[in-house]
């Protein structure tokens, strides 16, 4: 395997249009020779039986309710528009080691970019932190992945988190079915005292996020959610007494903690996955393809991931 495909390597390369190539190539090849191809089909409309019809279209439920035969058409799609949401809230922007959550963020929301430009679909990206902060209308065209990647270049992880936010802005503007990544670590706002327990408004926020991407789901849309997670989210892996800060802004000043995660880690962890287990049922029962993504690993497996599971079936080569 290429050198380039090396995680230290790919961390320190300044072109994003280049790690976009790199990184979607190298998942490519290692993708299984047996990958679907050719073009997904779309239920058109109904037609009545006629000898030298294919047999295997031919609409059951139908003939029970009417006593006749018909068979289903379908119709080719020439192409699937597609939005990729990124989260650029505050949190995003944590990591110690060689890169932050939103950096590898970016890497794989250009290399899928890559990959769908490479057949022609029109891409589009919607930049949410605790507002718009940007919005690229779907284009195709090899042309279109240097502005997409300038975008992505040019934004950084700053502000509190406003996602169910960011997931309604987008259900207005895809008003046609298209596929769906949303790229987020997936984590609630600053919780602060008051009248609803901190554990009641992470409860109150997963739900929320959970009824927007299903509700993306209903509207036919193909949702994927990739939850991006530093491995010290997963892990705190900290040793001895520790300041832990809010990396989100709130009108009462940033929250500071002082303590000695050995003290808290195994109710920490158990917490943690308790909210990663109720999103990814709460998402799948939708209907929601859901990924836990840790930044340690290198971006092209998580590409490899993707597209050796349900996306394969949405991107056609």
């Amino acid at each position: 395997m290429s050198a380039l495909l090396d995680w230290p390597v790919l961390a320190r390369l300044q072109s994003l249009q280049l790690l976009a190539r790199v990184v979607a190539e190298g998942a490519l090849s290692g993708m299984h020779r047996a990958a679907h191809h050719g073009s997904s089909v779309e239920f058109a409309e109904h037609k009545e039986y006629a000898p030298g019809d294919d047999l295997k279209h031919i609409d059951w439920r139908a003939y029970g309710r009417i006593d006749k035969y018909y068979v289903k058409r379908f119709e080719e799609e020439t192409e699937l528009r597609g939005y990729l949401l990124v989260d650029v809230s505050g949190s995003m922007g944590y990591g110690r080691t060689e890169i932050t959550k939103l950096q590898y963020t970016k890497i794989l929301t250009a290399a899928l970019c890559y990959l769908r430009l490479r057949q022609n679909d029109p891409t589009g990206l919607v930049l949410f932190g605790q507002e718009l902060t940007r919005y690229v209308p779907p284009h195709a065209g090899g042309a279109h992945l240097a502005e997409l990647c300038a975008t992505l270049e040019g934004v950084s992880a700053t502000g509190a988190t406003a996602l169910p936010d960011g997931l309604a802005y987008l259900s207005e503007v895809a008003r046609r079915r298209s596929l769906i990544v949303v790229l987020s670590d997936l984590l609630p706002p600053s919780m602060r005292d008051g009248e609803v327990s901190a554990n009641e408004q992470l409860v109150q926020y997963a739900e929320q996020v959970r009824a927007r991407l299903c509700g993306l789901r209903a509207q036919k849309h193909d949702v994927i959610v990739l939850q991006v997670l530093d491995p010290d989210e997963l892990e705190l892996p900290f040793q001895g007494l520790t300041w832990f800060e809010d990396i989100e802004p709130t009108p009462q000043g940033p929250a500071r903690l002082f303590v000695d995660p050995a003290d808290v880690r195994a109710a920490y962890q158990a917490e943690l996955g308790r909210y990663l287990t109720d999103m990814q049922q709460g998402l799948r029962q939708g209907d929601v393809e859901y990924h836990l993504v840790n930044t340690a690993h290198p971006p092209q497996e998580t590409l490899l991931a993707l597209l050796n599971g349900p996306l394969r079936r949405r991107t056609r080569r």
